[in-house]
């Protein structure tokens, strides 16, 4: 590894310094509740000697002369200060640093580019959800799909279901990831990646949007990357328990739920800890009539576990081991069964009955990360080496699809090794900036089978190996140009196999399937790029420009189980290459923050799905997406504020590949890939010190493309949205320094409506409505 680290920077011609130093300033940034402060810039103003804090705040920095130096030290979201000392020769001096808070909205780093850095430094859309604002959404909905679509301009609406079909992020599909774990299969997407975390295990969730060259395989639309807990600095023991209730008010009989967690935390000398567990029991959930929801993929009467600890050991100020593990998961045990609705008529609903098959959900969802991160290996080379394994497993409803009726399951077996250097330089007075470069290895095993063993997707195996590398340029400390590029080499193996016979809905005859196919390999090569270009000087205006292309073997399990070819080798496989152009800015103006972005995505091959004799296939006709995103913030008083933000999608499919995207000739996109608009907005209120409140609004526009065939009916996925409006109410008192009461009421006002998932999907038996008036109650003591 280390040849590895010094012959590439000898490549690019980066000089490495390696002269002695004879005078040395050591210490820590902290903020001003003691806390350590990452990634803190610490200089000497007029010079061109600064170094950038490390994960834990410390930082070495050497001078080449001793004598008495302004220090000046600065962090984002913190008011800098400058500090005089004083270093004599050929010794070191220790210094601890304090930061406060200087009020304005936290900017965070984030790991866009596989390297730390604010979001200043980013040509691109980022939504970052920070321990508070999760902590906000938590409280009204522990469902995690519902926090993100509350909290992100451009992802689509949670289906208030157990997958998250149909919320893409900008229409396209989006790689989830935990802590850099890939927790998506493209492969043979199920859709329930995005559930697949407790959010008592986050710490934060990055959402990095558009195309992503150099995350690879399946982050068409983007990425979400939950960042998971880290330890308490200074403290050997600290932690929280949580105690929860949860009830619905109408016809509240059977709908009580509840959850228990405990969080303990720590450090002791070189050695750091977070060990923490969840469980969740869920009642009925009910419709704001008090009728019971259909079951079928509910998150009613369901068992939820998480567990999750993490141990670091910081060998010396840059070198740093860390060990993260994560089980997750979630099984429906329900009393009721399946009522079919009628679509736009009546709701699906849920009756007494015994459930056939396995319990629905995820059973298991393993999560085990290795992480090694040396600073300065090799001159000024930073090195990170993750060794992941992720297992997954999930259960989906009992369906009469198959000969005697089945369950079909999801299993993913993921191995991989991120290996990521970041070697900085500086040319001349006014320009400087860092190479990212390094190596993925990645396998990937999955299948869908059924319960009783029939197998619908063959076990594919992928093994893919992408090296990359990212250059980012700052001039004159405020233009920065990112630019780079990605090499996807994928081989996708395929065994012989028997395609499932399945139920023709025209005829009523189990007479599809049982096409015999023969294997073969699959090999995939491209190369992906992306650049951008910031300019951050002036605060009440931040503009950005970006291109990016992403690459995604996507839906692979959906070819296969439909083949009506002989051989692997004649059907259409081909992978997606994803172009995203986009341009935005971020503004700071006086109390009031800004952002705001337009997009177009295209595609000369699109995985959109189409609905052929009851069964999906995938049309590979080229698409383009547009849209744009803006949302605002602002400080009215000390104890007072206001958000809102706005989101607008649309695409269309360009089915004659003519290059036009007309009306007459085109058809749009279907609801399960394009999210109506979506508007959010939110008041917080501090009555007194301890006391919080925040009322929120999220409302679904409408969305008529299609017109319905000739019988009248509309087929899957291009049912009309009408639009619908909720709030939810948030409070959290503090009754002392430990002791707090936090009361989440998820659909204040009880409204009555259909899912977004519910009204596109246009089918009977997923007609089905949201949740009614939901109380949250939680019990947090701190110590």
């Amino acid at each position: 590894m280390r040849s590895i680290s010094l012959l590439i920077p000898a490549l690019l011609g980066i000089t490495l310094s390696t002269n002695a130093q004879q005078a040395v300033l050591k210490g820590t940034v902290k903020t001003d509740t003691g806390e350590q402060l990452p990634f803190a810039n610490v200089s000497i103003p007029g010079s061109k000697t600064g170094v950038v804090a490390s994960k834990t705040g410390a930082f070495i920095l050497t001078l080449a002369k001793a004598g008495t130096y302004k220090i000046k030290v600065t962090s984002v979201g913190y008011k800098g200060t400058e500090q005089t000392v004083t270093l004599l020769p050929n010794d070191t001096t220790h210094q601890e640093i304090t930061l406060s808070s200087n009020g304005d909205l936290q900017e965070f780093v984030v790991s866009a580019s596989r390297k730390q850095e604010t979001l200043d430094q980013v040509p691109s859309s980022i939504t970052i959800l920070g321990a508070k604002d999760l902590a906000i959404q938590k409280g009204i909905s522990n469902n995690i799909s519902d926090i993100l679509a509350n909290s992100v301009p451009g992802l689509g609406f949670a289906s208030n279901t157990t997958g998250n079909s149909g919320q893409t992020l900008r229409g396209r599909e989006i790689l989830v990831m935990i802590d850099g774990i890939p927790q998506s299969t493209p492969l043979r997407n199920g859709g329930r990646d995005i559930r697949s975390i407790d959010p008592s295990a986050i710490e934060r969730v990055e959402v990095i949007k558009g195309a992503t060259a150099i995350y690879g395989n399946g982050a068409d639309g983007g990425l979400i990357n939950y960042i998971t807990k880290k330890a308490t600095p200074g403290q050997p023991l600290s932690g929280q328990t949580t105690l929860g209730a949860n009830t619905q008010l109408k016809n509240a009989q059977h709908t009580g739920g509840w959850q228990v967690g405990q969080l303990l935390s720590g450090s002791y000398k070189k050695l750091d800890y977070v060990v923490s567990g969840h469980y969740e029991q869920t009642g009925v959930y009910k419709d704001a009539k008090g009728v019971v929801l259909s079951p079928d993929y509910g998150l009613g009467e369901t068992q939820l576990w998480n567990a999750y600890t993490k141990i670091g050991y910081s060998i010396n100020s840059n070198n740093r081991v860390e060990v993260m593990y994560n089980f997750f998961g979630s099984q429906q045990r329900s009393d009721y069964i399946l009522k079919k609705g009628h679509y736009r008529d009546t709701a699906a609903t849920g009756v007494f009955g015994t459930r056939p098959g396995d319990p629905e959900g995820t059973p298991y969802n393993h999560n085990v990360n290795v992480h090694y991160g040396s600073q300065k290996i090799i001159g000024n080379t930073d090195l990170d080496i993750n060794v992941y394994y992720q297992k997954f497993y999930t259960v989906f409803s009992w369906v009469d699809s198959f000969v005697g009726g089945g369950q079909s399951t999801i299993s993913s077996d993921k191995k991989g090794v991120r290996i990521n250097l970041s070697t900085p330089f500086r040319t001349g007075k006014n320009i400087e900036g860092d190479l990212v470069y390094g190596l993925d290895l990645l396998t990937d095993k999955t299948a869908q089978k059924l319960t009783d063993g029939r197998t619908w997707v063959p076990e594919m195996s992928m093994r893919n190996l992408a090296p990359y590398a990212q250059l980012k340029t700052t001039f004159f400390k405020h233009l920065i140009l990112k630019a780079g590029a990605r090499y996807e080499n994928i081989n996708v193996d395929v065994p012989d196999y028997t395609t499932i016979i399945s139920l023709n809905t025209k005829t009523g005859l189990y007479s599809e399937g049982g096409k015999s196919v023969k294997g073969g390999a699959i090999d995939y090569n491209a190369l992906v790029f992306n650049a951008g270009l910031r300019y951050n000087e002036l605060k009440y205006f931040k503009p950005f420009i970006s291109y990016s292309q992403s690459f995604s073997v996507n839906e692979l399990g959906r070819t296969l189980r439909t083949a009506s070819e002989s051989t692997v080798s004649l059907l259409k496989t081909k992978a997606i290459v994803a172009n995203n152009y986009e341009a935005g800015f971020n503004s700071s103006l006086g109390p009031v923050e800004l952002e705001g972005a337009y997009y177009i995505s295209t595609s000369k091959l699109g995985a959109n799905y189409t609905l052929v004799e009851g069964r999906f296939e995938i049309a590979r006709e080229p698409i383009k997406i547009h849209g744009f995103e803006i949302a605002a913030d602002v400080r009215i008083l000390k104890n007072l504020g206001a958000g809102a933000s706005y989101s607008y999608i649309e695409g269309k499919i360009d089915a004659n590949k003519n290059g036009q995207y007309n009306d007459k000739e085109d058809a749009y996109i279907l609801g399960d890939k394009i999210a109506p608009p979506k508007l959010t907005a939110y008041i917080r209120y501090q009555p007194v010190k301890q006391w919080n409140l925040r009322i929120q609004m999220l409302q679904a526009g409408a969305r008529n493309r299609f017109a319905p065939d000739a019988n009248g009916a509309y087929t899957y996925g291009k049912g009309p949205i009408q639009q619908f409006t909720l709030f939810s109410l948030f409070s959290d008192f503090n009754i002392d320094g430990h002791s707090s009461v936090q009361v989440g009421v998820d659909n204040l006002f009880n409204k009555d409506y259909y899912t977004v998932t519910s009204q596109w999907n246009a089918r009977n038996e997923n007609f089905i409505k949201g949740s009614g008036t939901r109380v949250n109650i939680t019990y947090n003591y701190k110590f």
